[in-house]
């Protein structure tokens, strides 16, 4: 199996792995989300509490408001190991009191009790914010308080949270990743053992596939496969069969027509050597005749026609038609040919030239048979369904013979004609093509053969 991105594996490699992929992104950008959300929590209620402690030492003088805090004390509650850590301490007109300057001035749009990100020059830092309430004096007098830190603990603490959450699942991934890789390439060992062995087979070998431990998928997919074999299998028996039987019958006359050409070449008389002529000339029709039928037998395979085009036409005329070209031939052995046609039209599906090479065939076949002064008969009727029947006054066709009729090559035992065998078998296969049955029956009076051909009706425009 090609590692190609077009490949089955590919793809199933892709629909696993990729939502594998995509469901980390997600769960890392939640994480994320997360660790800074606890890294604030922890580290804002250090800030509120400083925040609480330095209210403790505003004081109100009079109208005056004034901040005491000793500088030990100061540097005791400011200090911090990682980050640096500002204060201010305002009035709630935005007056400074004590801190730092720096730090922005007071927000009323915040509640007395806020936490918000700002910045010292390019330093990024989390500012705690609390207002103490005007009316009240539990806390002292009204002022705002502000404590801020740079980011540094935070961002430590959020790296180690994250690094805690996302190595683990990270390897989690990459492990099932490489189960998937190594369950999705196992499971395609039986394809690989199948391909194998349709490499391995020669190209004459078309018995069916037989695979061990097939996926339950691939079992429609062999048994196409094997069908397929199986239809190439007859469609190679075929063209074996016919090769065959076309060498057998174009034997014969081909050397007759050798010994003819011998004997005219030895002759010396001119009445002798035009004998041997004619003789040779009915050879040549004979064989031509072979040849025109092996190759209609050829065109009309239903397994080697690949699109048949049907139009709508009139069976009663095409028949007529038919049956008139042959007058001539029937005139020669003193039969009476009749047809008898029905009084409206009975329309049918089918390709013309090959229905014409099926009727030329019934009546070749029945006027061949035909004693000499008998009769042959075509019949059209249109319902219940369109029927084209041939009756003739040759030898009655055993009941269990009826149906080897219709096989190539096959003739009576018995039978002194010169033909070939093969015209019932072409118009059996023409007839197949068309959807359409024969069946062979006794004449109405019981002498001689009735060979019926039933259509399909066409349906109407």
């Amino acid at each position: 199996m090609s590692e190609r991105s077009g490949t089955l594996r590919g793809k199933l490699l892709r629909w696993l792995l990729i939502p594998m992929s995509v469901l980390f992104l997600l769960d890392a950008a939640g994480s994320y989300v997360l660790a800074t959300r606890l890294a604030d929590r922890v580290y804002d209620g250090e800030l509120m509490e400083i925040a609480r402690e330095l209210v403790l030492h505003v004081k109100r003088d009079g109208t005056k408001i004034t901040f005491d805090l000793e500088a030990d004390a100061e540097r005791t509650l400011l200090l911090d190991q990682y980050d640096k850590v500002y204060y201010t301490v305002r009035a709630t007109d935005g007056t400074l009191i004590a801190g730092d300057a720096d730090l922005s001035g007071h927000d009323h749009a915040r509640p007395a009790t806020a936490f918000f990100d700002s910045a010292i020059g390019d330093e990024r830092i989390r500012v705690a914010q609390l207002r103490t309430d005007p009316g009240s004096d539990a806390h002292g007098p009204p002022v705002v308080v502000q404590v801020a830190e740079t980011l540094t603990k935070r961002r430590t603490l959020m790296q180690e949270m994250l690094i805690g959450i996302i190595l683990p699942q990270l390897a989690l991934i990459l492990v099932a990743g490489v189960l998937v890789w190594a369950g999705v390439a196992r499971g395609f060992i039986p394809l690989r053992q199948l391909q194998q062995a349709v490499a391995a087979r020669s190209h004459l070998d078309l018995s069916p596939l037989v695979a061990e431990r097939v996926p339950g998928e691939i079992h429609p997919l062999l048994q196409s496969i094997n069908d397929l074999m199986a239809r190439l299998d007859e469609v190679l028996s075929f063209q074996n069969r016919f090769i065959a039987d076309a060498a057998h019958q174009l034997r014969t006359p081909v050397a007759g027509l050798k010994a003819h050409i011998e004997v005219a070449l030895r002759e010396e008389d001119p009445v002798l050597t035009r004998q041997s002529l004619a003789h040779l000339y009915t050879g040549v029709e004979r064989m031509s005749r072979l040849v025109a039928q092996l190759l209609s037998l050829a065109r009309n395979e239903p397994a080697t026609v690949k699109k048949l085009e049907l139009a709508s036409l009139d069976l009663s005329k095409l028949a007529f038609d038919v049956t008139m070209e042959w007058v001539p031939e029937a005139y020669k052995k003193n039969i009476d040919l009749g047809f008898e046609g029905a009084e409206r039209h009975a329309m049918i599906k089918g390709d013309s030239t090959r229905l014409t090479e099926l009727v030329n065939n019934l009546l070749d076949n029945a006027i061949r048979y035909s004693r000499r002064g008998g009769r042959v008969t075509v019949r059209v009727v249109p319902e219940p369904t369109p029927r084209l029947s041939v009756s003739d006054d040759g030898p009655t066709i055993p009941v269990g013979e009826r149906q080897r009729v219709f096989e190539r090559f096959h003739r009576l035992l018995g039978s002194h004609s010169d033909g070939s065998g093969l015209g019932l078998a072409i118009v059996h296969e023409i007839a197949m093509l068309h959807g359409a049955t024969i069946t062979l029956d006794d004449d109405a009076d019981g002498v001689g053969n009735t060979f019926i051909v039933s259509f399909p009706a066409a349906r109407p425009a």
